[in-house]
């Protein structure tokens, strides 16, 4: 089918049971192709396109949307992943 396919992907990353390594990823792309990515290690929007350069760019200048983005290992990370963590670890 034609037509353009564009998606944000939000991943949370860790090994350790104390989750002192995750990570938080946010990748935005189109067409099957990662245009810009935040990387909570890195701390800033890193564009892999044109286009995502730009969008990295833009993003990595307003303070709000790093702050947001930086925080998310503590906002959207840690409580979701505890309580994915309980819900699979108390039924083994």
């Amino acid at each position: 089918a034609d037509g353009y396919y564009q998606y944000m992907t939000s991943e949370c990353v860790y090994s350790t049971s104390d989750y002192s390594d995750m990570v938080y990823l946010e990748s935005y792309s189109f067409n099957k192709v990662v245009d810009v990515q935040f990387n909570s290690t890195v701390g800033k929007f890193v564009g892999y396109t044109e286009e995502g350069v730009k969008y990295a760019e833009n993003w990595n200048k307003d303070q709000a949307i790093l702050q947001q983005s930086k925080a998310a290992v503590d906002t959207f990370c840690r409580p979701n992943v505890q309580l994915d963590d309980s819900s699979v670890l108390d039924k083994a």
